[in-house]
This record gives structure tokens, C-alpha cells and sequence, in this order.
């Protein structure tokens, strides 16, 4: 009876035990992270400038991964048209496949190069000339003025004697300001010069290290997925590895399906706006072409910010020219915003205007221009995760999942667990129509 009693109470005391070891795990786990996040704030600027540095020693890398995922599909596409031709000539097809991959990447960069390459030919050359116009036109137009001022002021003697006031005490405030402010700073001005040609240089090794990655993970880009999956596998359960790997495949099919269609619908805008400016005879066409073209990859904001420029550029060869350019950018954006962008990108993100004007003020605002391109797709793949995590919370719930349900919605009937609807405010009945009686025979 004794030895039943202990090994009731054992069992008992380790029974209840657990709530208090679960409880003290948390309370150490919320300690740990309060202090952490304490720490976080506290050397906030210490921790920005090492994680400055991380990301300056790991920019080749980033590189190497952004650059092998932008060429993947120029790859995958030389790779289905060379490798039945490979196949057919070699004995071996492990070699074979090595050797088409090989070529595939080669081709890619290649290919890459040249579109640079042709897109800065086409832009140096087009600015060069642009700013030798303007610089020739521009003592013309200074000359006109001044003949222009000239006239008016002779014909008044008390605005004569204010500009030559005002230019007098311009002369002396621009000489002082070049003893005292100018001359001292040439030399932080050649320092600047000096740092930006080693930034330039240091960045160019960063760019030829980046290059040579791309192509060892591009070479083995099988294994590295192999790998990865393996891990994740390795260290979640089944279901919760499924969903890692639906998300990632998800993530990469919005990515790179708003990506190459970003870049193919600016291509052809950019075709479209040469063409058409070639045809109204405009200044600056092929250089207006290219900043239109490149612009359009940003959304949303991107054309306005490629229009502003190339529309001052314009106004300052000829002011009507610069109008009808202005009339001409609003109907290539309304063309290709519902024309050519749905039908290349269709609904690839799936955020309405709203979500993708915040994702391109939020991104940009902490990344810059990169993060306006890439702000949409992230957002969209934020909204895939969390969509997917409502869904499941719905399920369980066993309340509807479309948003749709919930729009008439009152209140949830907790206890047969479904929502009550908005009774529709009822219409007065429609007043029958009496049928004249008719007569009948006696």
C-alpha cells in the first residue's frame, strides 16, 4: 500500500510539475529577449556600423547570388534548345550536360554585356552631344536676354542704378566667397576625388569577384538546391518543411515572374517611345528613349520619374516640343498601364494600388531605388505567407476563409460558430395590382 501511495504521488508531482517548468521556460525566454531588445536599442549605432561592415565584405557575394538569379533564365533557356543537340553528339550525357551548362552561362553574360554595352553606347555619345548643345546655345540664349534687359533698363535710369547695385554687391559677396569658402575646400574636393576613383575601383573588384560566382552557382546550382532542401528537412517536420518549400517556390515564381516581366515591358516601352519620338521629329530621342525605357522597371512612380527629366531636357531645346513630349508620355503610360503591362505581368502580385504605393514608399524610403523595384514583390510574397496563415487560422476556427464573408457581417454566433449577417433593411411590400373584374354572362 505504501509503494502505491509513493508511486500515486510521484506521479502526481511530476504531472504538475510541467505547467511550472513550461511557465519558467517562457518567463526566461521573455527575460532573454527583453534584454536583448534592450541591448538592440542601447548600442543600436554599434551594431549598424558591424553589420555595415558584414554587408561591405559580403557584396560580392550578394552579387554573385542577385546577378546568377537574374541570368537563371536565359540560362534554363539555352540549356532546353542545346542539350537535345549535345545529347545526340556525345557519348556521355553527364559531359554533355556540363558542357551546355558551360556554354549557357557564357552566352548569358555575354549577352548581358551587350546590352550594357549597346545601352551605354546609345546614352554617352546622346549626352555628350546634349550638353555640348545646351553649351552652345546657352551664351545665345544669356546674349538675347541681356540685349532684351538692356533695352528695358535704358529707358529707366532707377532700375539701372538697382542692378548695377545689385551686381556690385554680387561681385563682392562671389569674391569672398571664393577667398574664404572655395579655396579651402579644394582639397577636401581632390580628397573626395581621390576616395571616389579607390570607391570606384574597389567596387569594380567587388563586380569581377561577383561575376566569377555567379558562375560556380550557376554550375552548381542543383547540389546548392538539393542541399538547402535537405536542411530544411533536416531540422522541421514533414508538414512544416512542405510549406517552406510551397513558400519558397512561390516567392521565386513572384519574383522572377514580375522581374523578366518588369524588364520586357520597359523594353518594349522604350521601343515605343523612340519610335514615336523619332517620328515627331524630337530633340534628345534616343537619350529620352533610354531614361523613359529604364525608369518604367520602378512602378508606379517609375514613368513620372523618367518623364520629369527628358521633359526638361526637351523644354530646354525647344518650350512646345516640350509640351506635346509631356501629352505624349501621358498616353504611352495609360497605354501601357492598361494595355502592355497587364498583359505581360497580368496579376503576378496580386496587391491592389493601394499596397503597392505603400510598398514602393516603404522600401524605397529604406533601400533606395533597389527597393523600389523589389518592394512590390516582397510585399506580395509578405501578403502569399500571411494569406496562407489566416487560412489555416480559419480552418481551424471552422470559419470561412474568403474576406468576402465577412463584409455583411454582424457578430459571431459563438455557439453555433458562424456569423450573423446584417438583416437587409426591408423594402415596403409592392402594392398589388387589382384586375378589373370581369363580367360574366347571366
Amino acid at each position: 500500500m505504501q509503494e502505491q501511495e509513493k508511486s500515486q504521488t510521484n506521479e502526481k508531482m511530476n504531472w504538475n510539475i510541467k505547467p511550472y517548468l513550461a511557465m519558467g521556460l517562457i518567463a526566461f525566454l521573455v527575460i532573454v529577449m527583453s534584454i536583448s531588445f534592450f541591448f538592440l536599442i542601447y548600442r543600436y549605432h554599434g551594431i549598424t556600423k558591424n553589420l555595415g561592415v558584414l554587408m561591405d565584405i559580403l557584396q560580392p557575394v550578394t552579387i554573385g547570388l542577385v546577378l546568377a538569379y537574374l541570368i537563371t533564365p536565359i540560362v534554363n533557356f539555352e540549356e532546353r534548345h542545346l542539350l537535345p543537340f549535345a545529347l545526340g553528339r556525345m557519348k556521355s550525357e553527364e559531359k554533355a550536360r556540363k558542357t551546355v551548362r558551360a556554354v549557357s552561362i557564357v552566352g548569358a553574360l555575354v549577352f548581358v554585356g551587350a546590352i550594357i554595352g549597346i545601352l551605354l553606347q546609345m546614352v554617352i555619345p546622346e549626352l555628350y552631344r546634349s550638353i555640348n548643345g545646351m553649351i552652345d546655345t546657352m551664351p545665345k540664349q544669356v546674349n538675347s536676354f541681356m540685349d532684351w534687359l538692356g533695352s528695358y533698363v535704358n529707358a529707366d535710369s532707377e532700375i539701372a542704378s538697382y542692378l548695377e547695385m545689385a551686381l556690385t554687391k554680387g561681385t563682392d559677396f562671389f569674391e569672398n566667397w571664393a577667398r574664404t569658402e572655395f579655396l579651402p575646400q579644394t582639397r577636401n574636393l581632390i580628397a573626395g576625388l581621390t576616395s571616389g576613383v579607390i570607391i570606384a575601383v574597389r567596387m569594380l573588384f567587388h563586380v569581377i569577384i561577383g561575376i566569377i560566382l555567379s558562375i560556380y552557382i550557376l554550375m552548381s546550382k542543383e547540389a546548392l538546391i538539393g542541399q538547402s532542401k535537405q536542411i530544411v528537412y533536416a531540422l522541421f517536420s514533414g508538414k512544416k518543411a512542405n510549406t517552406i518549400i510551397r513558400t519558397v517556390h512561390k516567392s521565386n515564381e513572384i519574383f522572377g515572374g514580375f522581374i523578366s516581366g518588369k524588364i520586357l515591358d520597359s523594353l518594349i516601352i522604350g521601343i515605343l517611345c523612340f519610335i514615336c519620338l523619332y517620328f515627331m521629329k524630337m530633340p534628345y530621342t534616343v537619350l529620352v528613349s533610354v531614361i523613359v525605357g529604364v525608369t518604367n522597371v520602378i512602378p508606379f512612380f517609375g514613368p513620372y520619374l523618367g518623364a520629369v527629366p527628358s521633359a526638361i531636357l526637351i523644354m530646354l531645346a525647344d518650350p512646345i516640343k516640350g509640351l506635346y513630349f509631356i501629352l505624349f508620355i501621358l498616353v504611352l503610360q495609360q497605354v501601357d498601364g492598361n494595355i502592355i503591362g497587364p498583359k505581360i505581368l497580368g496579376d503576378s502580385t496580386g496587391l491592389s494600388s493601394f499596397w503597392v504605393v505603400f510598398a514602393i514608399l516603404v522600401a524605397g524610403g529604406l533601400m533606395g531605388v533597389f527597393g523600389m523595384i523589389i518592394g512590390v514583390p516582397l510585399l506580395a510574397v509578405i501578403f502569399y505567407m500571411a494569406r496562407n496563415a489566416l487560412d489555416y487560422i480559419m480552418e481551424k476556427k471552422g470559419l470561412p476563409k474568403d474576406p468576402g464573408s465577412f463584409v455583411e457581417a454582424e457578430r459571431l454566433d459563438v455557439e453555433a460558430n458562424r456569423l450573423v449577417l446584417r438583416k437587409a433593411q426591408e423594402e415596403p411590400p409592392a402594392k398589388k395590382l387589382q384586375k378589373p373584374e370581369k363580367k360574366g354572362k347571366k
